[in-house]
């Protein structure tokens, strides 16, 4: 039997539980009725029924759902976006409050053809959910917004809680696996954010089993610490169709567990690693994390101060 034959059964550790109960099933209907999207549905995540079902989260993603990049691991749709909907922002802020979350993820497809790459959008939706639910923590997931300084600095001036962007795979892949971005911009963007607003955690993270050795991956671990980088995800790679890249590997929740153990020993405030992890996985863990952390090291210089 092949190697890729054997690839394309999935081992027992990536079996989903699935979960159509009151929660699922209501959290569906409103995102339909509110006219949104979310990148748990488009991008066909694995936990969607743990989350919507069990924790009742969600993944906002604004600024329609065509995508103006084909990347060969996404599963979002891509063309010509449509007009933008400025009445998008209250209706995501009214949906959180529906929802009573305590934390929020917004991302959003990539939009080249927006002058601002949609930073303002971004920016409004930050606002529009403080006004409405000012209880609640902001993470947001941008592109590399084209790599242009006003267009992270428009965003990072609405202050959201965490500031999330996805390097997604290691340097030598990049140009295989993403599409116009590159892995130098995105650095660059996380390493501007913190600049801008110091006291906001970053964070990316890495898809793993597209052909990547375990030395890139620990090398881009120590990419992102050089930039600052506070927390870090990573997961496995699962292909969504025929059209997309194929599995080179899957990684074993032992090899995911050794990984999460570099990441930690390196630095990061927080690591989530499994098969099934996905940026936004259990992200109001990761910011309760990012939270104590700074406390810690506000109390440490104080002392510091003091002493």
């Amino acid at each position: 039997m092949s190697k890729r034959r054997e690839l394309q059964r999935k081992p027992e550790w990536l079996k989903i539980k699935l979960n159509t109960n009151e929660n699922y099933v209501g959290l569906k209907k409103m995102m339909r009725e509110k006219s949104l999207h979310t990148v748990c549905e488009e991008a066909r995540c694995p936990n969607i029924h743990e989350c919507w079902g069990e924790r009742r989260t969600a993944t906002f993603m604004i600024l329609g759902d065509i995508c103006t990049r084909a990347c060969r691991f996404c599963a979002v749709n891509t063309g010509l976006p449509s007009e933008l909907d400025l009445q998008e922002p209250e209706r995501v802020a009214d949906s959180v409050q529906l929802m009573n979350l305590k934390h929020v993820v917004v991302t959003a497809v990539a939009r080249d053809d927006l002058k601002d790459g949609g930073a303002g959008v971004f920016a409004e939706t930050i606002r529009a959910i403080r006004r409405k639910n000012p209880f609640t923590s902001i993470e947001v997931l941008p592109s590399d917004m084209g790599g242009v300084a006003e267009n992270i600095a428009m965003i990072m001036e609405a202050k959201p809680d965490i500031l999330n962007h996805n390097i997604e795979t290691v340097r030598s892949l990049t140009p295989r696996v993403r599409s116009k971005a590159t892995y130098e911009r995105s650095l660059e963007l996380l390493q501007r954010a913190k600049e801008l607003q110091p006291d906001i955690p970053t964070k990316s993270s890495i898809m793993v089993g597209v052909g990547e050795t375990k030395e890139e991956i620990i090398e881009a671990m120590d990419d992102l610490r050089a930039n600052h980088v506070d927390i870090l995800t990573i997961g496995q790679y699962l292909q969504p169709t025929k059209k997309h890249l194929a599995v080179e590997k899957y990684y074993s929740p032992e090899e995911f567990q050794e990984l999460k153990e570099i990441a930690l020993e390196k630095g990061f405030s927080h690591c989530e690693a499994g098969p099934l992890v996905r940026s936004s996985y259990h992200a109001d863990e990761q910011v309760n994390s990012a939270t104590k952390e700074k406390q810690i090291l506000g109390e440490v210089s104080q002392e510091a101060k003091e002493a």
